[in-house]
């Protein structure tokens, strides 16, 4: 830390948390995403076409499947406790009704936010120039940034 220490962060220390049991009824959220909103009502339907074919699946099993998808611009998050449940929720997104344990949005990509933790600049005399020199994405942000400042 040293005299000049503004923040400290730490890692958070672990935590045992298991995930939901299929029969702890549990709320569980399921993630959705597509490219455009038909494209989501396709997932829904073809997802629920899985369920009614597939046995022996948990909801957490599944939740977890779908939050580590690449995620597109149109969202639906379902959130439930029961299949019964998810499965109604996956017929109202399917079918483009609404539903109280569904939720529907378009993500925005050009609100995005940066944290710049610059340091006082001597631990490392330089460093600014290097990345520019070494680095056509750094440069042209950097450029950027210049000019608008400008």
């Amino acid at each position: 830390s040293g005299t000049n220490a503004h923040t400290i962060i730490e890692q958070a220390p672990e935590t045992a948390q298991l995930p939901p049991t299929p029969d702890s009824g549990a709320l569980v959220p399921w993630v959705l995403s597509g490219k455009g909103e038909p494209a989501l009502r396709a997932q829904a339907a073809r997802l629920a076409g899985h369920l009614d074919a597939t046995d022996g699946w948990t909801a957490p099993d599944i939740s977890r499947s779908l939050a580590a998808r690449e995620t597109f611009e149109d969202r639906a998050v379902l959130l439930a406790r029961t299949p019964d449940e998810l499965r109604r929720a996956l017929t109202a997104l399917a079918t483009g009704e609404p539903a109280a344990d569904l939720t529907v949005g378009r993500a925005r990509s050009e609100d995005r936010t940066g944290f710049l933790f610059s340091g006082q600049g001597s631990q490392r005399l330089g460093m600014g120039r290097e990345l520019y020199e070494a680095f056509p994405v750094f440069a042209d942000a950097y450029d950027e940034v210049c000019a608008r400042l400008d």
